[in-house]
Formats: structure tokens, C-alpha cells, sequence
């Protein structure tokens, strides 16, 4: 089992939801988070004021898949939150040791 985590542009959430599902992929843990990578934030104007916003809001999607699934979802994940620009995100595939269902009490992929 691998554990996906992608980091994305909020406004691409659903497309990646849609894309996933569609691929046979359910069950994922969105979470909002902010930061910054090479873009290094951008520069706003508030009443005059020039200011700096270096942490910049991202959604982070997390789903647990089979290892036969990975490539599909990091695939799936990559074609819809490309936009072709500076800012499209990351995705990090990270090993899972073990899933269980507190309901059932099943393990491994039976647990997904």
C-alpha cells in the first residue's frame, strides 16, 4: 500500500475529486493548508500598503491506494491540476505499513 499526498491549487479540488473517482479511487482527506515553494508568494496592495504574502493557500488531498493503483492516481492527480503554470503543486508518494478499519478490524487493502 502507498500513501498519495498532493498538494494543489483549491480551485482544481474537484476535477482531481472526479478524476479519481472516476479511475475507481474513493475515500480521501482534503485538508487546507498554505505554504510556498519556488513561486516564493506574490505581492498585494491593501489601502496604499505594499506587503508581501509569502504563504499561499493550497489544498492538500491525501488517499491510500493499493501499490497497482499508485501510478493511476499520481497520474490522475498530475492531468487534472496541471494548469501549466508556476504554482500547480506537488505530489509525494510515501510508503503505508499497515490500514485497518476500526469498524471491521480488517487490515491491508481489505481496510481501503
Amino acid at each position: 500500500m502507498k500513501k498519495v499526498e498532493a498538494v494543489i491549487r483549491h480551485y482544481k479540488l474537484e476535477e482531481v475529486k472526479a478524476a479519481l473517482t472516476e479511475a475507481g479511487i474513493h475515500g480521501m482527506t482534503v485538508t487546507e493548508v498554505r505554504g510556498f515553494g519556488r513561486q516564493r508568494g506574490h505581492k498585494e496592495q491593501y489601502r496604499g500598503t505594499e506587503y508581501t504574502v509569502d504563504f499561499l493557500p493550497k489544498v492538500k488531498i491525501e488517499v491510500v491506494v493499493g501499490d497497482e493503483q499508485v501510478q493511476t492516481a499520481v497520474d490522475r492527480i498530475m492531468n487534472a491540476a496541471r494548469t501549466g503554470q508556476i504554482g500547480d503543486g506537488k505530489i509525494f508518494v510515501l510508503p503505508l505499513e499497515e490500514a485497518i478499519r476500526i469498524r471491521t478490524g480488517e487490515h491491508g487493502t481489505e481496510a481501503l
